[in-house]
């Protein structure tokens, strides 16, 4: 009897997934997902897991609506927490597998998983190995990821010239039964993590994220067609406080409970109702961005994420992380990012570029800070974007922003440094707010 085994990662959807996809079904059919315990460790020089209780929770919100779909459909999934590799091929050879499938991430760790696996099967158990989620398979590049050019532009124009995005696929109707004798199910969220289990986010959020492959279509659903903030996109995409300025695709899209291509088409079905625009060609332009990282991450391996040691943590780089380093619109996004898991492309830039430019601190442990707290982490994105600001790897020149500069841009009456650090809404709106300690100096000068 043929058994397939389908190792989930990051792909935690039916609906255009290749992992799920068959020419010729199985008889019998095994979906995991191994929670790498090495996540639940602490970071060297951070004292944080790589998993935070935001993310975890995320996770495992996605993985208990896929349970629900599996069953729908006459399966089910198997959850573990261990060594993936270790505990992939052991259910593989104790239940007789003939192929195992999984998806080829971006992630170094993911490929030398992925490799190790290849190494641990059994003779006669086929390593099938897939990439999806993405708006380009690597077999439609039009050049190899050897051969990637080393700017967006120039990927941008060789795609957008000789490729084409194809359309997503639909979820499968019916899938082959599980084993009866493997085992099923997952653990409790809180013997896990009783952090995650607790976890909540901030009354003060615009929006609450939920994990899911229903959630991720339902925000789609929301944002283009019954909203049509996506005609917006393009002037309110460095916004601060709302849950409309932006997409906010980015968890669902790093879990894989959406897909690119998901997104592709309902906005160009979205656009050939009611027409394209700057606004909603822009978000195909970071559907863009988000591949190009991705292909990036692929062609630098370990160099991504610079030397791999992470240097301890210092006072400064920990005040960073706190939100009191004294500058308002820096304290202000910290805060909200441990409080609600998530932060804005514009607050996001600034951040990385006070930690690196301003407080001299190391990019690596910004971007491991990143992968602890986020939502939506995604390992090339991150690390990509970190690399960015730092000007280390394709791009040299580094990106450094004036603060001050962008707070009173972006947040001119200062209503999103006073919603997240309130004592602040007793200064007057504006400038006040990002430079409160000009209204203590002038204070004090006036004061007889």
């Amino acid at each position: 009897m043929s058994l397939t085994l389908l190792w989930l990662r990051h792909d935690l959807r039916l609906a255009d997934n290749p992992m799920f996809q068959f020419e010729s079904p199985p008889e019998q059919l095994l979906c995991v997902h191994v929670l790498d315990r090495a996540w639940l460790s602490p970071l060297p020089g951070l004292d944080v897991p790589r998993i935070g209780p935001a993310r975890l929770r995320f996770l495992w919100e996605s993985l208990i609506t896929l349970r629900g779909e599996l069953l729908r459909r006459g399966s089910d999934l198997l959850v573990r927490v261990g060594d993936p590799v270790t505990v992939v091929a052991d259910l593989a050879a104790r239940h007789g597998a003939s192929q195992v499938r999984v998806r080829r991430e971006a992630g170094w760790d993911e490929a030398q998983a992925s490799a190790r696996l290849a190494e641990r099967l059994g003779e006669g158990v086929e390593l099938w190995q897939s990439d999806g989620g993405l708006l380009y398979d690597e077999a439609r590049l039009p050049m190899s990821v050897a051969a990637l050019p080393r700017s967006f532009s120039a990927f941008r124009r060789r795609v957008e010239r000789d490729a084409v995005v194809p359309g997503a696929t639909p979820a499968p109707v019916t899938l082959p039964p599980w084993p009866e004798a493997a085992p099923r199910g997952f653990p409790a969220l809180g013997k896990v993590c009783s952090l995650a289990a607790r976890w909540a986010c901030d009354d003060r959020a615009s929006f609450r994220f939920a994990g899911g492959e229903a959630q991720g279509l339902a925000r789609l659903e929301h944002y283009l067609w019954q909203t049509g903030a996506v005609a917006r996109y393009k002037q309110t995409r460095n916004g601060l406080l709302g849950a409309d300025f932006s997409t906010r695709f980015s968890p669902w899209l790093a879990h894989g409970c959406l897909s690119a291509r998901q997104v592709h088409d309902a906005v160009r079905a979205w656009e050939a109702e009611h027409g394209a625009s700057e606004s909603s060609d822009w978000v195909i332009f970071e559907l863009l961005w988000r591949d190009y990282f991705h292909w990036a991450a692929r062609q630098e391996g370990a160099a991504l994420f610079g030397a791999r040691r992470l240097v301890p943590a210092d006072e400064p780089f920990r005040a960073w992380c706190e939100g009191r380093t004294g500058l308002p619109f820096i304290d202000a996004a910290m805060r909200e990012l441990a409080a609600t898991g998530w932060l804005s492309n514009r607050a996001r830039q600034n951040v990385a570029s006070y930690l690196v430019h301003e407080l001299g601190g190391d990019w690596r442990l910004g971007a491991a800070w990143f992968e602890h707290a986020l939502l939506d982490f995604d390992v090339a994105s991150n690390w990509g974007n970190w690399r960015y600001v730092a000007g280390v790897g394709r791009d040299p020149r580094g990106h450094r922003f004036d603060v001050l500069w962008q707070a009173e841009r972006y947040d001119p009456e200062g209503s999103y440094v006073s919603h997240w650090l309130p004592h602040l809404a007793k200064l007057p709106p504006g400038s006040a707010r990002h430079r409160p300690w000009s209204v203590v100096k002038e204070h004090h000068q006036e004061t007889p």
